[in-house]
């Protein structure tokens, strides 16, 4: 004989109603979480376009407040520090162009090694949120869309020496940074690995811009320009490059000296 429990079976409905409030919480945090890096990015992006900050991000800007901002890191060199940083990752987060024009101002105003340090962190952190951006809010549905040989061989390839293929991307300065920021997102490239290879690959690049920011005074001083291109010139690009195919070696070295099939001695 059945016997009816109304306790029991209310305790039974609020445990059901908690467990669905719970499950409905839960979901709600997973998608802030996604989307909160494309969501900063997107703020990031209306204060620019709200404040015409891109309209600074001139030579012509640089040439006519040099003077007041040099005044200005004199007076609050760590302020004037901090705020280098987050301009020169909030630009590289939202793909402004002028990225050699703000390693040139960072040399100029801190000092070719300060100047090009936070240069490379500036940037390095952009790079890492729209990195997060891409992998979080769209990383999942794309990987499904996106199939194929070519793209599956990308991916094994990403999957595998990551690193070697990242780092050869960055010193090698003939690709769009925001393409090299967007794609490891889609091929599996781990946060620690698109990190490290973005930091050590830029040094190179941006400490030249920096250190041609070092001179800019005497420059200004002549009424000339700064080289902005001064990265392709080929005493500097070909030794890039060098560079570049050599972080690839291990890749090569792997496929030369995997383990081969058949007996052994």
């Amino acid at each position: 004989m059945l016997y009816w429990n109304p306790l029991a079976l209310r305790i039974a409905a609020v445990g059901d109603v908690t467990s669905l409030k719970k499950s409905q919480d839960t979901r709600k945090a997973h998608a802030l979480i996604r989307y909160a890096p494309l969501a900063l990015i997107a703020l990031g992006l209306v204060v620019i376009l709200s404040t015409d900050l891109d309209r600074y991000l001139s030579f012509k800007a640089l040439k006519t407040h040099h003077e007041w901002l040099t005044d200005l890191v004199a007076a609050y060199p760590v302020s004037s520090g901090c705020l280098f940083l987050a301009v020169y990752a909030l630009s590289t987060a939202v793909s402004v162009p002028g990225a050699s024009l703000l390693t040139i101002a960072g040399g100029f105003l801190f000092g070719t090694w300060l100047g090009g340090g936070l240069a490379v962190v500036g940037a390095t952190t952009g790079a890492v949120a729209i990195y997060l951006a891409a992998r979080t809010a769209f990383g999942d549905v794309l990987s499904r869309r996106l199939s194929g040989s070519t793209l599956d061989k990308l991916r094994e390839g990403f999957a595998a020496n990551g690193f070697s293929y990242l780092l050869s991307l960055r010193l090698i300065p003939l690709f769009p940074f925001w393409l090299i920021n967007l794609a490891p997102a889609f091929l599996g490239v781990g946060l620690r690995t698109f990190t490290l290879a973005t930091a050590i690959g830029i040094l190179p690049g941006t400490f030249i811009y920096a250190g041609v920011g070092g001179g800019l005074g005497a420059t200004l001083a002549m009424g000339e320009e700064p080289d902005f291109g001064i990265i392709f010139n080929p005493e500097i690009l070909l030794p890039l490059i060098g560079l570049g195919l050599l972080s690839l070696a291990p890749i090569a070295w792997k496929r030369f000296a995997g383990p081969k099939q058949g007996g052994g001695p």
